[in-house]
């Protein structure tokens, strides 16, 4: 993998965990405001987008873990 593809991978990552933070929190709000649950839905929101930005993250750098593997192996 190029250098490019490595810093166009990161930067991926860092909008894949705003995004998914962002949109848990957003998701959040909305149910709360339409069930009137403040903020027990903001936070599980909040903890869900956590989980899965911690998720995507493990699986877009997966790839880029084991190329350096690979290259000290060889």
């Amino acid at each position: 993998m190029s250098r490019w593809e490595a810093a166009l991978r990161l930067t991926g990552v860092g909008f894949f965990i705003g995004g998914s933070i962002l949109l848990g929190v957003v998701l959040g709000l909305w149910l709360d405001s339409r069930f009137n649950t403040r903020p027990i839905l903001v936070i599980v929101g909040l903890l869900v987008g956590i989980v899965v930005a911690l998720y995507g993250v493990y699986r877009m750098l997966l790839p880029l873990m084991g190329n350096k593997r690979n290259k000290e192996k060889g």
